[in-house]
């Protein structure tokens, strides 16, 4: 069983950045592939990034290439969401999620943990 806390979400004008935090609870995070989903008001949550146990590959959905940076420190249980230019339509809550057999890359829907989730809401 892993349990994942996100935190660091929060409001911000469009054009600023935010920084998300995941704290994950298990004795085997470092084999597990992460990512990050977000689920914006009245739609289908839907993937943003993941990142493999090693740190050495990461995935991006298009909308947020080049705008987000994920991240992961295996000696500290811990994976990050940095959100630089961020839009109105970035706002959503947004989901850490582990993948504890990582098996599939890039995996963008099959997570076997999930957190409660970090509101982020970005002001135009």
């Amino acid at each position: 069983q892993v349990q994942l806390v996100e935190s660091g979400g929060g409001l911000v004008q469009a054009g600023g950045s935010l920084r998300l935090s995941c704290a994950a609870a298990g004795r085997t995070f470092s084999t597990y592939t992460m990512g990050w989903f977000r689920q914006a008001p009245g739609k289908e949550r839907e993937f943003v990034a993941a990142i493999r146990w090693s740190g050495d590959s990461t995935y991006y959905a298009d909308s947020v290439k080049g705008r987000f940076t994920i991240s992961r420190d295996n000696a500290r249980n811990t994976v990050s969401l940095l959100m630089n230019s961020l839009k109105p339509e970035d706002t959503a809550v947004y989901y850490c999620a582990a993948d504890q057999y990582g098996s599939r890359w890039p995996n963008t829907f099959d997570y076997d943990y999930w957190g409660q989730g970090t509101q982020v809401t970005v002001s135009s």
